[in-house]
């Protein structure tokens, strides 16, 4: 069993692997310009090329690959010659700074042919100097400097041949900078980290945006599954024992009408009933910074919604399963031999029915993470579905693809969990 639970996980961690590249390569060739949804239709060239510097999106798309996934702290380190360290400031906003000797931090800026030192030290107070020796002559008495800039980027700057820069801050717009240096690296630490990057379309850290939104989702994905999938299950399992019986049509003619009625004309009908004529519930979930669990009303609609829509496909199947198994050889054995049908049903029937089921379950796990982008997006609810959608929208690369591998992970670690379940219904499964 081990070596089978062993083999999947290599075979997962290769999927996830190829996943990864596809993800990254279907991102970055979409259609759509980034530089011109951050910054405005109207922006100059030289604008837009400097925008396409400072991110990065100037480099070959395997270096932008390699940085996505694993970061490029230690190779700007390497470049620098200082190790670099990002720290979480007092006002909640994320820096990249060198290390120096005596474990101070320092960052730099260039102000006409002078290099300026902003010295951070352990106590919080900041000092500036000179930093002028820190210029390394290379070919024909060119002076140049690696270092970390005051908008977290290493960067290569040339004495005395520093360009003009088009800074973008969020809620201010362009600003124009002057000591723009001639390469950057906007620094991460990867995804494999926990940090993929700043978003384009909000300015603030993917990781801290993709949890809360993830955390949203998993409350309304696991208050769904915990009502429908023993119920849908339960139901199943009722009806594939009545095969043919009143209990077994309406319970699959009901299954299959839930089912079959898309998501958002569910959300609509139900909005329109208990929010707009009863005025039981709100039709849209309004959360603000709250979590989802400190509003609970807001989560019945949605949750609800999902709940009839999972009910009738988990029930059908397990219906099916069930039917089929009934009717299996060794299940007339059993009864032939004189078994109890309570334990005939309960130790054969229902083990050997569930694989499927399971399956489907297990499937339907990640669609709960991701395929509910409609149900958010009818009652506007703040979860991962509709910050992938947001996202795709705007061309934002970074949360899009980091957003893209959360859904990939949920994905192939379901399949892991279903295979291993699968080997306690099944034991000839566990050294297949």
């Amino acid at each position: 069993m081990l070596v089978f639970i062993l083999r999947r996980f290599i075979l997962l961690f290769l999927t996830m692997v190829v996943v990864s590249i596809a993800v990254f390569i279907i991102a970055e060739s979409s259609p759509g310009n980034i530089a011109k949804n951050v910054l405005g239709a109207f922006i100059t060239p030289e604008q837009e090329a400097s925008f396409i510097s400072q991110n990065g999106l100037d480099k070959p798309m395997a270096i932008r690959y390699l940085y996505w996934v694993i970061g490029n702290d230690r190779v700007a380190g390497k470049k620098i010659g200082m190790a670099l360290k990002k720290i979480v400031t007092r006002e909640g906003f994320e820096e990249w700074w060198a290390v120096k000797e005596d474990n101070s931090l320092v960052r730099w800026k260039v102000e006409g042919n002078d290099l300026v030192a902003v010295n951070l030290r352990p106590d919080g107070t900041m000092t500036e100097y000179m930093d002028n020796d820190r210029w390394q002559t290379i070919e024909k008495e060119k002076q140049v400097f690696w270092g970390v800039d005051r908008q977290n980027h290493a960067v290569l700057w040339v004495k005395g041949d520093t360009e003009k820069a088009w800074i973008f801050i969020t809620g201010k717009g362009l600003m124009e900078s002057t000591g723009g240096a001639k390469e950057y690296i906007p620094l991460k630490k990867g995804f494999v980290r926990g940090d993929p990057g700043i978003s384009f379309r909000t300015g603030r850290p993917v990781s801290k945006s993709l949890f809360i939104r993830l955390r949203n989702s998993a409350v309304l994905a696991a208050s769904a599954f915990v009502i429908v999938m023993p119920l849908a299950l339960l139901l199943g399992i009722v009806a594939g024992l009545k095969e043919g019986s009143f209990k077994d049509r309406f319970l699959s003619i009901g299954g299959m009408m839930f089912s079959v009625v898309p998501e958002f004309a569910t959300g609509i009908f139900l909005t329109l009933i208990f929010s707009v004529w009863l005025g039981w519930l709100p039709g849209a979930a309004v959360l603000g910074d709250a979590a989802p669990w400190e509003k609970p009303v807001m989560l019945i609609l949605p949750v609800l919604t999902l709940t009839l829509i999972e009910l009738g496909y988990v029930l059908r199947i397990t219906r099916s399963s069930m039917v089929e198994v009934m009717k299996a050889p060794y299940i007339r054995t059993a009864f032939l031999k004189g078994l109890p049908h309570r334990q005939v049903v309960i130790r054969h029937a229902i083990r050997n029915a569930l694989i499927a089921p399971i399956t489907v379950i297990m499937l339907h796990v990640n669609w709960l993470l991701g395929g509910i982008v409609i149900v958010e997006v009818v009652f506007g609810y703040p979860g991962l579905g509709a910050y992938l959608l947001e996202s795709a929208l705007y061309k934002d690369f970074n949360a899009l693809e980091a957003g893209a591998m959360i859904m990939v992970t949920a994905a192939v670690g379901t399949q892991l969990i279903a295979d291993i379940i699968y080997t306690f219904l099944n034991p000839r499964i566990r050294y297949a």
